[in-house]
């Protein structure tokens, strides 16, 4: 029995179109974008200049308020709020609590820090504060 060898053919070969690929870098993310050969210029927008010119700026409430911290903690069943100080607080001060879905305004009747009741408190220092409503982790507390 004799084999017989088959004759293979040279497939042809097909030329490919090559795309390049172009980075436009925005403020925000970096897009890659295809660009065709018939296309040789790609419209974009001007970048959005922010007035801190890059710097990351902690975002303030209108008017007077003046934000003093941020809630890191809730204890529903007392009411109470863990409250991280970036500027000092004392009783009788009133304070706005303002996030997503919070926002209201009360006078403070007591803080407590390590469970002592305290008169003031100094930059730094976790309390705990009795609050008028629900809060959540990451509200921010501003002095008015």
């Amino acid at each position: 029995m004799a084999l017989k060898k088959k004759k293979v053919s040279k497939a042809k070969k097909v030329k490919k179109s090559v795309s390049k690929k172009k980075v436009v870098k925005s403020s925000k993310k970096k897009i890659t974008k295809k660009i065709s050969k018939k296309t040789t210029k790609l419209k974009r927008k001007p970048a959005k200049k922010s007035p801190a010119k890059g710097k990351i700026v902690a975002r303030q409430a209108k008017g007077k308020e003046k934000i003093i911290g941020s809630i890191t903690h809730y204890f529903p069943h007392v009411r109470a709020a863990v409250i991280k100080l970036k500027a000092p607080l004392s009783v009788g001060d009133t304070i706005k609590i303002k996030g997503h879905t919070t926002d209201f305004t009360q006078t403070i009747s007591s803080l407590q820090i390590d469970r002592v009741p305290v008169v003031s408190a100094k930059v730094g220092q976790e309390i705990g504060l009795l609050v008028n409503s629900r809060v959540r982790q990451h509200d921010e507390v501003f002095k008015i």
